[in-house]
């Protein structure tokens, strides 16, 4: 064999499971036919965090009047989109730069190239390398609509290099993508239409929490169509028609902006078919461990659709590299955060996954307005849903507020450890701070 592990994809799934691999003592080598980082690093969560950042520093600015800040002078100047994207792209080099750094530790090989699988081994151009652990981690990309006019979208890819702030942006999908993109466009300036297909935004979250953020929303000023299907866009002069359905009614609206944000589809990489990998939906398909149907070789992260977050694709890799060496494994529960203003976060279950399994439960609630710290911020808009059994076992917790997807890891932590709620009210929590929500929650 020429290495113990091949690793396709160099994003954080792959990255930290060559290095982790390297620092167990294993030979790996990682194949990336793109830039080091993935989607996560150079056109997901950072550059979006660092756009959040500056739609921050924007609000900061033209709310300053509550923190009794007066400025001279405007007090709400544009923009500059250019000094945006420079700042989102310094930060992008900068930690691409210790990708590079971390996968030039010994042990490592990095294979710059196009890899296609074979049974039982992986090519990369005219090479052919060989392992006993094959781990697929090639990522996902924008999906697409099949609607006409598609291709007139942005998405989220071309929308973090946009050279001039839109008047008004059209975001089709209210799910994490969207809300955080309407958040940020809102902040910077520009009108923000919402158009989601189900009644309520973020799907996947708990309703009472979705149903918060889009009122919170709402009072900056975006604007939700729910329940409306897009059913086509068509240029409109300097602008866009995006058509669309609601309630069998047809409508239209028009702006000089559209983003598409309907979600990720997995990137499959060549030679599947031929090493006898499985794909069902656009997915590879895995078990419990990550295992697809050929011998040899898993896929972890997007690729195989079970969890499509960065940290996800991390945890799963370790997962992968603990069968492997034959160690023990560990539950995974797996947090989720939608950096909006207010942030969003959620762990495990929801009030409705809870209801419609017959599961007994009690809700458990704290609001942030009753938080001296929340109230010192400025922030009282938030509230804490802690799910329990009688025993006081977690069994879900969702939050939206202020630093949200901070405040989730003590109940990421407290779920992974089997503690109960009663665990996080008898651990002292420093005042003020926002932490003391969690054991406020009755």
């Amino acid at each position: 064999m020429d290495f113990d592990v091949i690793i396709i994809g160099a994003g954080p799934g792959g990255y930290e499971t060559a290095v982790e691999a390297a620092e167990r003592g294993l030979k790996v080598a990682i194949v990336e036919r793109g830039q080091l980082g993935g989607t996560c690093l150079n056109r997901g969560c950072i550059p979006t965090k660092a756009f959040c950042a500056s739609a921050s520093a924007c609000d900061m600015t033209r709310n300053c009047a509550q923190y009794g800040i007066t400025l001279n002078g405007d007090a709400t100047p544009a923009p500059d989109m250019s000094a945006i994207v420079s700042r989102k792209n310094t930060i992008v080099q900068t930690l691409r730069d210790g990708v590079a750094t971390l996968l030039g530790k010994p042990g490592i090989t990095l294979i710059e190239g196009e890899a296609r699988l074979h049974k039982d081994a992986v090519s990369v151009g005219e090479q052919t390398f060989t392992a006993p652990l094959i781990i697929i981690a090639t990522g996902s990309k924008p999906r697409l609509l099949p609607i006409p006019g598609a291709e007139l979208a942005m998405t989220s890819d071309e929308l973090l290099d946009i050279d001039n702030l839109p008047q008004h942006m059209i975001i089709i999908g209210g799910g994490v993508i969207g809300m955080e993109f309407a958040h940020i466009f809102s902040s910077l300036g520009c009108q923000i239409t919402v158009v989601e297909f189900c009644k309520e935004i973020l799907p996947p979250f708990d309703s009472d929490i979705a149903k918060r953020l889009r009122t919170s929303l709402t009072r900056r000023g975006i604007k939700f169509m729910l329940s409306a299907a897009v059913t086509s866009i068509a240029r409109d002069g300097e602008g866009y028609n995006v058509a669309y359905e609601s309630k069998g009614k047809p409508g239209q609206i028009t702006a000089d902006a559209v983003l598409m944000a309907v979600g990720r589809a997995p990137v499959l990489p060549d030679g599947l078919d031929e090493a006898g990998v499985a794909v069902e939906r656009g997915a590879i398909v895995v078990d419990e461990h990550y295992r697809t149907t050929a011998p040899g070789i898993c896929a972890i992260g997007d690729v195989n659709a079970t969890c499509m977050l960065a940290h996800a694709a991390t945890a799963q890799g370790k997962h992968v590299l603990d069968c492997h060496l034959g160690l023990p494994t560990h539950t995974m529960i797996i947090p989720g955060a939608v950096f909006t203003t207010p942030e969003v976060a959620m762990v495990s279950k929801t009030e409705q996954q809870l209801k419609a399994e017959g599961v007994d439960y009690r809700c458990l609630k704290a609001f942030f307005r009753a938080n001296g710290k929340a109230l010192a911020l400025g922030e009282p808009d938030g509230l804490v849903k802690v799910l329990v059994e009688d025993s006081g076992k977690i069994l879900g917790c969702h939050i939206m507020g202020a630093h949200a997807a901070d405040l989730i890891h003590e109940v990421a932590l407290a779920m992974t450890a089997d503690l109960t709620i009663d665990d996080i009210r008898h651990t002292v929590h420093a005042h003020p701070t926002l932490s003391e929500i969690l054991p406020a929650a009755r």
